[in-house]
């Protein structure tokens, strides 16, 4: 698992895009693990700070104690619809998945909540191709770098 920055240092165009992609928009889709083990989707917002992925969130919420409990996570951008016409200029969707590491209260923004540092283990950039007739699937992990699927 490597924090942004070391993902940015990496692939720096990939990481440029994912950029973008997360913060074109302002909530987000996160996935979490309940306590007995199904999957938890919940609204959430990003921040890039200091070359890491922050999460914040009120303290106590049920995605804050899933993170506390079990730090797996996946987070999905904003999607929006290709457009009707020029579909090949639709910016695409990104996914990360990795854990979240508690931070000290206070570091990120306010004391009364609950922070959070993702260390990321893959992500994912699904994009329309050139022309616009199949899916490319770019994804990176830290063991390997970026592989590009066209499907």
């Amino acid at each position: 698992m490597v924090a942004w920055r070391e993902f940015a240092g990496a692939d720096a165009e990939l990481s440029a895009r994912v950029l973008e992609l997360f913060t074109s928009y302002k909530h987000h889709t996160m996935a979490t693990i309940r306590r007995d083990g199904s999957p938890r989707i919940s609204g959430t917002e990003v921040v890039f700070e200091d070359g890491e992925l922050i999460l914040g969130m009120m303290t106590g919420t049920r995605r804050a104690v899933d993170l506390l409990r079990d730090p797996r996570l996946a987070i999905h951008s904003h999607s929006v619809d290709p457009p009707e016409e020029g579909q090949g200029s639709w910016s695409g969707e990104a996914k990360l998945s990795g854990r979240a590491v508690p931070r000290p209260a206070g570091t990120s923004g306010p004391a009364d909540a609950d922070w959070f540092r993702v260390e990321l283990s893959a992500v994912v950039v699904t994009r329309l191709g050139d022309p616009a007739d199949h899916l490319l699937i770019e994804s990176w992990t830290p063991e390997r770098g970026r592989v590009t699927q066209r499907r």
